[in-house]
């Protein structure tokens, strides 16, 4: 009879010493980059945020954070039949018609929809180290699994991740070649988000997935901006997804949803992932305002996302011919970039709230601390509020922000 990998006989007493190691610099370095950008404005951030609800234009994004609840209900309740039934602890024809729609869309035989990302993703993991008998699952330095989930991998699942690659470039194929620990999974995040989006050419997508089967290595894909992905490779997403073995996506970024994940894959796989998602406690009596935002979110914004990414290669443009401005990637990728400004941050900051006091016009919720030494980083996501904005306009606010900030 095989043998679970966490009994397999393993010097766990001195993995787990490296792993707790690995716990503490990890939460360290979460609640240090938490308290920078959240802890240290120069205005209370509670002033902050309230001078963003007195705008009424917004330049990044779909506007404001959130609709509030009424718009939201509101909004949803015109779209939906008044005769729907609600599901019922993921059964009923509204979730089902929906997990069959997004599945038809990824090319995938089945899906569950999940209440986040975050468990669909360590369930993936969990099944594939179950199914391929090792603890060991790589993903780049800048997963959401590695920097934003407190080691949930490890301490729920007794996963160990294995950290490919440089925290600032994307994966390559050699940095996978000199992995030696025996992988049951890798995780690929497209497009990489915390390195401004960028995306890996599709001849460079397929060399490092062929060589994981070759290996017989789960691929598993943090699709969480999957969607805007679609114009750079030009081609269908489930030709995408047919080259991970399963696919996890989200509804609540640019669909806008209010929550919610679909983590697909072959049927047995799924049937398993229900499983989990059970002893998860995910399995909520009911999530139709969840499902009905995300169709609502397919139905409405999925069509646009080639705009976005236009508008996001419009922008950078403008924003190169300032000579204190760096945009990463350069042209963008997706409908996303970095945006490195040579200012010191209080003065940015104070800059950008004059302008919200002046022009009613909201730029970004951060200005960062950045690795290049005396510059500012903005995380500019294109959305339907920046398609409102001209190029002459965008090109006047960056001039006043930068202006006044040097």
């Amino acid at each position: 009879m095989k043998r679970s990998f966490l009994s397999a006989g393993r010097d766990y007493s001195t993995l787990h010493a490296v792993w707790q190691a690995r716990i503490f610099t990890s939460h360290l370095r979460y609640n240090q980059f938490i308290l920078v950008l959240q802890g240290t404005h120069l205005m209370n951030t509670d002033d902050w945020f309230r001078l963003a609800d007195q705008c009424a234009r917004f330049l990044a994004g779909h506007g404001r954070v959130a609709l509030t609840p009424h718009e939201m209900l509101t909004q949803l309740a015109a779209s939906t039949p008044p005769d729907l039934q609600p599901d019922m602890y993921g059964s009923g024809e509204l979730i089902t018609n929906f997990e069959k729609r997004v599945a038809d869309l990824l090319g995938k035989e089945a899906g569950v929809f999940m209440p986040s990302g975050t468990m669909a993703q360590q369930i993936a993991l969990r099944i594939w180290s179950e199914r391929k008998h090792s603890p060991h699952v790589a993903f780049h330095p800048t997963c959401h699994l590695e920097i934003h989930e407190q080691k949930a991998y490890q301490l729920l699942h007794g996963l160990h991740g294995v950290l490919v690659g440089s925290p600032y470039q994307l994966m390559t194929l050699d940095d996978l070649q000199q992995v030696r620990d025996p992988l049951a999974a890798l995780l690929l995040e497209l497009p990489q988000r915390e390195i401004g989006g960028q995306l890996p050419s599709w001849d460079e997508l397929v060399a490092i997935t062929t060589w994981a089967r070759e290996h017989d290595i789960a691929l598993q894909m943090d699709g969480a901006r999957l969607w805007e992905c679609q114009p750079y490779y030009q081609r269908p997403y489930a030709e995408i997804a047919a080259l991970f073995d399963s696919v996890y996506v989200s509804f609540y970024k640019i669909l806008g949803g209010i929550a919610g994940a679909m983590l697909l894959g072959p049927q047995d796989f799924i049937n398993e992932a229900r499983l989990w998602q059970r002893r998860h406690g995910g399995n909520l009596v009911q999530m139709y305002p969840f499902v009905l935002s995300a169709q609502h979110g397919l139905d409405t914004r999925l069509a646009r996302i080639p705009q976005y990414c236009a508008k996001a290669r419009e922008i950078a443009g403008i924003l190169s011919t300032f000579p204190q401005v760096t945009v990463m990637p350069n042209p963008p990728q997706t409908n996303m970039m970095h945006v490195f400004i040579r200012a010191d941050r209080d003065r940015l900051e104070e800059a950008a709230a004059q302008i919200a006091r002046d022009q009613k016009i909201w730029l970004f919720r951060y200005y960062a601390p950045s690795q290049i030494p005396g510059h500012c980083k903005v995380e500019f996501t294109v959305g339907d509020a920046t398609l409102e904005f001209s190029t002459e306009e965008i090109q006047s606010l960056f001039d006043r922000l930068i202006n006044a900030a040097i």
